[in-house]
């Protein structure tokens, strides 16, 4: 019998380490952070989800009564539907769902992928499915939907950042073997430029150079791992590309080198802050001078909170738009969005290390 209400909670989150470096298989450092976006799902008596998401002032119409026959490339919420029916989860009765939240759209804390994993949740816990349903499962189907169904550019870290929650060292590979932080980082800050991010155009544009530059070594040395270059390895490969693709090798694993530091870091007793801080500008650094990322309000947001005081800064995500993550000393957080507020960005706000996606409601149903 189908669940009369259900509540999905899904966070956004923020990229501390790593970014342009899951399409590689490389590693990644996420946190999953304190805003949501929340689908309420109350049954009704059609054969049809009513689909309300008053943020965009959308309004949808899914019946599921019919087969699924075409799915357009970006509909995730129909692919959601295709990817659940290899487990066994088949809706058959429908629902009036809305879905809203306070993730920022289209500023790197990947809103819509909160909404996919909110919207997987839901789907396994009101329809079913035939295997245990776990955070890795619905992080892994997330991940079939948002990328591997349409072949899209793009890795595994929104995805299971959202799905498994706090602060994750993630392997990208096809194992996507994973560690938990689970302590909170003090300090944190989201800080929105305004300027809409260009995330398929510039993942595709970035990934298609970097992975060409591999395989140009690879040609020569075919035993040749990107993952296991050291930063001292880098000038004797870099022999093997041409000029233009040479950048993009070097990002590739001077970023490795940084987020391999950074893991070092967080699988102390004790963190430093400074340290962390330190790294995430260093990492910032080469996605802006390596890989051309940022846009001159970015640099200017960037510019403001370290002047301010920030321990460290970086752009997230596609980049050339959307947000940046800030690390200041705890208690010092307000100055720095003051400060960021009257450079110019759209938001700034604290956010605190998230425990990922969960069921609010039914609050018997664990998740």
């Amino acid at each position: 019998m189908a669940l009369e209400k259900i509540v999905s909670l899904a966070p956004g989150r923020t990229c501390l380490f790593g970014d342009h470096q899951d399409y590689l298989e490389l590693p990644v450092i996420a946190c999953a952070i304190s805003r949501h976006i929340t689908l309420t799902a109350t049954k009704n008596d059609t054969q049809e989800f009513i689909i309300h998401k008053p943020d965009i002032n959308e309004r949808r119409v899914i019946d599921i009564s019919e087969p699924i026959v075409k799915i357009e490339k970006g509909d995730h919420l129909l692919t959601a539907l295709a990817v659940v029916a290899r487990y066994g989860c088949i809706p058959n009765k429908g629902y009036d769902i809305h879905i809203s939240g306070n993730v920022a759209i289209n500023a790197g804390t990947s809103s819509s992928s909160a909404v996919v994993v909110a919207w997987i949740k839901f789907l396994l816990l009101a329809f079913g499915c035939n295997q245990k349903i776990t955070k890795e499962l619905v992080s892994k189907i997330a991940y079939q939907t948002e990328v591997e169904y349409h072949n899209s550019p793009g890795g595994k870290m929104d995805q299971y950042s959202i799905g498994l929650g706090n602060i994750m060292f993630l392997e990208t590979d096809a194992k996507a073997n994973y560690v938990i932080f689970n302590k909170p980082l003090k300090g944190l800050i989201v800080a929105e430029s305004g300027i809409p991010k260009q995330t398929t155009g510039v993942l595709g544009e970035l990934k298609e150079k970097a992975l060409l530059a591999v395989h140009k070594v690879k040609g020569k040395i075919p035993s040749f791992e990107l993952k296991e270059v050291t930063k001292t390895d880098l000038p004797r490969y870099l022999n093997y590309v041409s000029d233009d693709l040479k950048v993009f090798l070097s990002a590739a694993v001077l970023n490795h080198d940084i987020t391999q530091r950074a893991v070092k870091e967080f699988q102390k007793e004790t963190w430093s802050v400074k340290s962390i801080g330190a790294l995430m500008t260093e990492h910032h650094e080469i996605l802006k001078d390596y890989l051309k990322l940022t846009v001159p309000k970015i640099d200017a947001m960037i510019n403001t909170a370290i002047s301010a005081g920030a321990l460290g800064a970086k752009i997230v995500g596609s980049g050339r738009g959307g947000s940046i993550v800030i690390l200041a000393k705890a208690g010092e957080e307000e100055k720095i969005i003051d400060a960021l507020l009257k450079a110019g960005a759209k938001d700034a706000y604290k956010v605190q290390v998230d425990p990922g996606a969960r069921i609010i409601e039914p609050k018997e149903i664990h998740s």
